[in-house]
């Protein structure tokens, strides 16, 4: 089953200078998806432009069949998405339970159940929950994010590079986190600049470069691919640029 869907999308910061030239990109239901790439790919613009963070000028997404091209953000967590931005995605100066409760604030008599449930996934962050989020490691920010996004029950996750600045065990930790997701249901979409590791739990992998698809497959028939390590050093391009 298809869970999300991007099609042909041009989409930018500024009209008339598309970052994106027509990318198309499907997550499959209950499983990880990565977007991988070399900088300026235009990786981080596709997955906000399917969150309705970068306005779409061409081509379409589709969240279960139905067409949700360019939505407000806001209506997002009532459509089962949940966006993971790669930085400031906590608030440093409130406590960990404050940051839960800021996102569980429309969860009416469900929030305390939800809460505790959440706190239940990660011990971690329980033991910490009166302290300032500011305070936590990286790999503890991080996990503090995803807790943040399942606490709308998401169906899908769009996650922006969740490793980067991390350890290589705490990025491991993070990683293998986002997949046990999919044992729950729940959809990954996922961009990440730690290619061997992304490529290692991952279903089915996308690359892009110069804003536009350049190779997809299963993402283990592409871990030792030579054309990972070419597009990344720029000496090779499938699509056009």
């Amino acid at each position: 089953m298809t869970a999300l869907v991007a099609r042909n999308v041009v989409a930018g910061y500024v009209p008339d200078l598309p970052i994106l030239k027509g990318v198309s990109v499907t997550a499959e239901t209950a499983k990880v998806t990565v977007i991988i790439g070399p900088n300026g790919a235009g990786k981080s613009t596709l997955i906000k432009a399917m969150a309705g963070l970068v306005p779409v000028s061409g081509g379409s997404v589709h969240l279960n069949g139905t067409e949700i091209t360019n939505p407000r953000p806001d209506r997002m967590g009532a459509l089962g998405v949940a966006y993971v931005p790669q930085s400031d995605n906590i608030f440093r100066s409130l406590t960990i339970r404050q940051n839960l409760d800021l996102v569980l604030r429309n969860a009416g008599a469900e929030a305390a159940d939800r809460r505790e449930s959440l706190f239940t996934q990660f011990p971690a962050l329980a033991d910490k929950q009166s302290e300032r989020a500011g305070a936590l490691s990286g790999g503890q920010r991080q996990f503090l994010a995803v807790a943040m996004a399942l606490a709308i029950n998401p169906s899908v996750i769009l996650m922006d590079e969740p490793s980067a600045g991390l350890s290589p065990k705490a990025a491991q930790e993070v990683l293998e986190y986002a997949k046990s997701l999919t044992e729950e249901g729940v959809t990954i979409l996922l961009v990440e600049q730690n290619v061997k590791q992304a490529l290692r739990l991952a279903d089915h992998c996308y690359i892009l470069a110069d804003g536009r698809n350049q190779v997809e497959g299963p993402a283990h028939e592409l871990l030792n691919d030579p054309v990972v390590g070419q597009i990344y050093l720029g000496g090779k391009r499938v699509a056009p640029a």
